[in-house]
């Protein structure tokens, strides 16, 4: 007995010592790890590569929710943009300035641009970043109506410069070199935005600027300052949402063209062919579309009255013909309407000509066609059984005199002359009496055999 205990004591009590010691470090250690783990800083990433436009708004909305969300260390946007529209440059400026999450706005990668209001964007920052290779400014604004008169213009400068101004002292930017941008529209390299205070910091990876901006302090917009921990941060892509890819397509004002123009014609062939369905709802969806899109563009009425000008002369071209004049009229308005119905302040925005002028002249050429076939049927639709005989072209088959046996369309009927008709004689059915044709000569009249 007193083996077997002593046994017992020497072997297995150490040995369950010993795990449950191992148990407890390795609790220890993961106890320890945890807090290491969670205190690793999370970077939010917004790649915005396209126009500043209504669509991209939203993506950064969403961006900077999420990141407040998750309580992010910063939020960094890779930029590479040549601008867009004014409204959505402010209603971006602003969400950045108002931003509780710090906001890094790197132009990357090498050959990419801040241009126009990607400027705004860049110089609103927390923290403004360039890669070498790249370059911002040109940042004059372009209006989207045509060019206002001198005070006008001069009234929408001022408004830009100060709106500029208003964030660029709090950030210890450059305010004259900013206003440079919009004023003379100068645009700098990396290089020369470092050197004028415009940027932050310069880095030729995400890896390195993150690197570089930990421990760095920044000034908020409500005078507060806040560091930057952003070492060995775990960053978080935001990917777009299906909704955003698909506005960001339609967004493009050459694919709400087409959409637009395949949709009427699609709308106009089921009216023709009624019970279809399928093109007339189709159709109806890519109007629908089209009209969404472009409700997200700048557009001039202008050019949509062209494009029902355009309509009226085509619709007046296969109705009563005018030699191709009406219809070549037609086209030119369609094509003038196309090329200016966005008004886009930067040629990315813009309809391209050469979609423009294609979509026109087939646009063109396909209704009138369609017309004509329309017209025609139409007026075919009262010409049914004998009527349908009237002013066909008919053959004497033997002398009328005044009556006789005529050959219309391969068929034999009986005829009546108003005068005395030679066999073989051309005729022209010009009316009937029961099943009874009358008809006269397509040449001056012979006297009959």
């Amino acid at each position: 007995m007193l083996t077997s205990s002593h046994g017992f004591g020497t072997g297995v009590v150490p040995r369950l010592l010993r795990r449950a010691a191992g148990v407890l470090m390795a609790a220890a250690l993961l106890a320890g790890g945890l807090p290491a783990l969670a205190q690793q800083p999370i970077v939010e990433k917004l790649v915005l590569d396209d126009t500043i436009q209504p669509v991209t708004a939203g993506e950064l909305d969403r961006a900077i929710s999420r990141a407040q969300a998750d309580n992010a260390a910063a939020l960094l946007i890779v930029m590479n943009t040549p601008g867009g529209l004014v409204e959505s440059m402010r209603h971006m400026a602003g969400a950045i300035l108002s931003s509780r999450v710090p906001v890094i706005v790197y132009v990357a990668p090498a050959g990419a641009r801040a241009g126009s209001a990607g400027f705004f964007l860049l110089e609103a920052a927390d923290v403004a970043a360039m890669t070498p290779g790249t370059n911002a400014g040109a940042a004059h604004v372009v209006t989207e109506f045509g060019k206002p008169d001198d005070t006008m213009m001069q009234k929408i400068e001022n408004d830009a410069e100060a709106f500029l101004r208003s964030f660029a002292a709090h950030r210890n930017r450059n305010i004259d070199a900013a206003i440079a941008a919009v004023q003379s529209s100068h645009a700098y390299s990396a290089e020369e935005a470092l050197d004028k205070h415009l940027i932050d910091v310069t880095a030729p990876n995400e890896t390195q600027l993150l690197a570089e901006l930990n421990n760095r302090e920044i000034t908020r917009m409500d005078g507060s300052k806040q560091t930057l921990r952003t070492a060995n941060a775990r960053v978080v892509v935001v990917q777009p949402t299906l909704r955003e890819e698909l506005l960001g397509w339609l967004v493009n004002p050459n694919i709400a063209l087409l959409l637009l123009v395949g949709g009427a014609l699609l709308i106009y062939l089921e009216f023709n062919t009624p019970g279809t369905i399928v093109p007339g709802a189709l159709g109806t969806l890519m109007v629908l579309l089209a009209i969404f899109a472009l409700d997200l563009l700048p557009i001039r009425y202008t050019a949509v009255m062209l494009l029902i000008a355009a309509m009226v002369l085509i619709v007046l071209e296969a109705k009563f013909g005018g030699h191709g004049a009406l219809a070549i009229a037609g086209i030119v308005c369609l094509t003038l309407g196309t090329l200016t119905l966005v008004a886009a302040p930067i040629p990315e925005m813009a309809v391209s000509p050469w979609v423009a002028l294609a979509l026109s002249a087939a646009f063109g050429a396909i209704t009138v066609f369609l017309l004509r076939l329309a017209v025609r049927a139409r007026r075919m639709k009262t010409r049914l059984g004998l009527d349908a005989l009237v002013g066909q072209a008919a053959s004497a088959m033997e002398p009328l005199t005044p009556e006789g046996h005529v050959l219309v369309d391969g068929e034999i009927w009986r005829a009546v002359a108003d005068q005395a008709v030679a066999k073989g004689t051309a005729l022209r059915v010009t009316g009937r009496e029961q099943y009874l044709l009358r008809v006269t000569p397509l040449d001056p009249p012979h006297n009959a055999a």
